[in-house]
């Protein structure tokens, strides 16, 4: 995947034909010049024709022989299980010793396939993505989107590899969620885009749980849980329609009509459906009335669920109006959908369809954090591997220490996202086997929005800068490393954009009447207590318990509508920072913690750990603020 064709030519004045292990008078071989090495030989007769091709194969093995040598070094990883060392740290720490036996035997050999059979997969999906097929060579309408077989196979690996099912068997009882977070992470950046089909039927499945399976939900649930690729099914998620993306509750026209049988018909425009080759899906819509009135806003919105074609493969009564042309996740088939009719199952009470749909929205959030977590993973550790071979300036790039300070800080932004996801899953393994106290369901409430927004920021940042450790060679689009860059943006885009989810962050306060952010003080103060048993955490354990008065302080002089809205992306952030860097100090205090361990805890509190209280003492949050925005953006325009 990460083959450079693109070296950098150059030629040498001097004649390299005798290095080479061929002899000719220096008289012949000079004059070589760089546009096409042409051959003069002084003023004497041109050569005769078989003179003539001796200098072109003379000439040709010079050239690439020259070419040969200044190919750049492949950056490449191995077993990326075996080389994750904060990963298996975390484990070995956390997991029970049985657990961690039987799950350190699969992990290494899932990353030994993932390195040798799927990693090669996933180049040809970017390579050959979905075509979208209106008509068929007789004028008959078929809708037809064709995938390529290395989609399909990720498919049929997602099944074997039980990456859905691992979360809902249970195996290994709270444990088993956070199992089936670790294989979709060392999956992740191996997939093919095939990542994205995978959470929406995470969530499904989810969903059809919490629901206690409704219908003939019963039937959908093990297919989307199932270890064989002939009967495992894949969800979509259809949600977005062409009046609003977040704004679901007035965003939302698609009609849903009664028929005599109980069932529904579905009517609408469906703007932007991902994985539009899944299934099943699960999608909201109003039910009319007798009059053919409907409800309006959230109250009105009831969750349906429908098959995406019958048996014989025919869709559902759905024309597909067109593929999307999208910056990245190209791999992936994302479609605008007209609903003719299609005949789907109301599973949730009527008007109840957001509160039903939100156990998918939380799963996907946290599968959107996979996502960021092991693309930066991924760039870090090519960063790495090229910083050993590639040579600039008479040395590798490994002994600059500029670059390797560069590097080291996009790992403790790894780092510090790693640890976010594995608490959040952590806690999410608790709820689902009901060993969760409420103070922890409080949290794991909280830190979905917190982590989903701030790893996609991570994300982000963390492939622009990478990119730029590789030089031109980042920029050039056959060595995988733009396609990893233009996936990553969407990670802040996807399940709502920083700006919705730090208001959802707000929302959550004020629902729970502020229990959640005791909840959160709670947690942080026990984990500082842990940290300043080890004296060289000492300094981050003291910015830390700063950073919480100081965001104490904020909210308590902070009651104004205006002011949280304004300062809703600023909190958030200071939750991220504060929270992560308690949990690195939490791990760099564990009985065998590293050198390492502690100089991550310590570099990531060296940052700015509350910008909000910061940006507030600065007056960024009044009233007058809001209207200096304003005129920023707009300068003199008529507002």
């Amino acid at each position: 995947m990460f083959a450079c064709r693109l070296p950098l030519w150059r030629f040498s004045a001097t004649c390299k034909l005798q290095q080479s292990g061929h002899f000719l008078p220096w008289a012949s071989c000079q004059m070589l010049s760089v546009k096409g090495i042409n051959t003069a030989v002084g003023q004497e007769q041109q050569a005769g024709l078989k003179g003539k091709q001796v200098l072109e194969d003379l000439e040709m093995h010079l050239a690439r022989s020259e070419t040969e040598a200044l190919f750049h070094e492949q950056p490449e990883t191995g077993n990326q299980y075996l080389e994750d060392t904060l990963l298996r740290s975390y484990l070995k720490t956390h997991l029970p010793p049985k657990v961690l036996e039987e799950v350190h035997q699969d992990l290494e050999r899932f990353g030994n396939r993932l390195h040798t059979k799927i990693q090669p997969l996933s180049w040809e999906c970017e390579l050959n993505p979905p075509v979208f097929r209106q008509y068929d060579a007789w004028g008959q309408r078929v809708d037809h989107i064709y995938t390529c077989s290395a989609w399909r196979r990720m498919k049929e690996i997602s099944a074997e590899e039980g990456l859905i099912a691992e979360a809902y068997e249970r195996r290994y009882s709270n444990w088993s969620r956070l199992y089936q977070a670790v294989k979709l992470y060392l999956f992740s950046s191996s997939s093919g885009g095939f990542s994205c089909p995978l959470a929406m039927t995470d969530g499904a499945a989810k969903v059809i749980e919490s629901l206690g399976f409704p219908g003939s939900l019963r039937s959908a649930f093990d297919h989307l849980t199932s270890r064989d690729p002939q009967k495992f099914w894949t969800s979509g998620q259809w949600m977005t329609e062409q009046r609003g993306g977040s704004d679901v509750a007035n965003g939302t026209e698609t009609v849903a009509r009664k028929q005599p049988d109980g069932s529904y018909r579905l009517y609408g425009f469906k703007w932007f459906t991902s994985a539009a080759d899944s299934d099943m899906t699960l999608t909201l819509a109003r039910i009319a009335d007798a009059e053919g009135q409907c409800t309006q806003g959230s109250r009105g919105l009831s969750l349906f669920f429908l098959r995406v074609r019958d048996e014989e493969g025919k869709l559902n009564s759905i024309q597909v109006q067109r593929l999307k042309d999208k910056l990245g996740t190209r791999q992936m088939a994302t479609a605008e959908l007209w609903l003719q009719g299609a005949r789907a199952e109301l599973i949730s009470a009527e008007g109840r369809g957001v509160a039903a749909i939100s156990n998918m929205l939380n799963i996907t959030r946290i599968h959107n954090v996979i996502g960021a977590v092991a693309s930066m993973r991924r760039m870090v550790s090519l960063s790495r591997d090229y910083a050993r071979k590639r040579v600039a300036f008479g040395k590798l790039l490994k002994d600059h220490p500029l670059h390797m300070q560069t590097i080291a800080r996009m790992e403790v932004q790894v780092r510090g996202a790693f640890l976010l996801l594995m608490e959040i899953v952590r806690l999410l393994g608790l709820a689902e086997t009901n060993l969760a106290s409420e103070q922890e369901q409080l949290l794991l409430r909280l830190l979905v929005p917190v982590a989903k927004l701030y790893t996609g920021k991570q994300a982000s940042a963390v492939a622009v800068e990478a990119m730029e450790s590789f030089g031109g060679q980042g920029y050039m689009e056959d060595t995988g490393l733009p396609v990893i860059l233009r996936d990553t943006l969407v990670l802040s885009i996807w399940e709502g954009t920083t700006n919705i989810l730090s208001l959802d962050v707000l929302r959550s306060l004020v629902k729970s009447q502020g229990q959640v952010m005791a909840a959160f003080l709670s947690s942080v103060q026990k984990k500082l207590e842990l940290a300043s048993g080890t004296e060289e955490l000492s300094p981050a354990v003291q910015r830390t318990r700063e950073a919480v008065g100081r965001l104490q302080q904020f909210m308590a002089g902070s009651e104004q509508a205006l002011t949280m809205e304004l300062a809703a992306r600023d909190f958030s952030y200071s939750l991220a920072r504060i929270y992560t860097g308690a949990l690195l100090m939490e791990h760099a205090a564990r009985p065998g913690a590293s050198s390492t361990d502690v100089c991550a805890a310590l570099r990531w509190c060296n940052q700015e750990l509350c910008p909000v209280a910061v940006e507030s003492a600065r007056g960024s949050y009044g009233g007058g603020a809001a209207l200096q925005d304003s005129a920023l953006v707009f300068g003199n325009s008529r507002l």
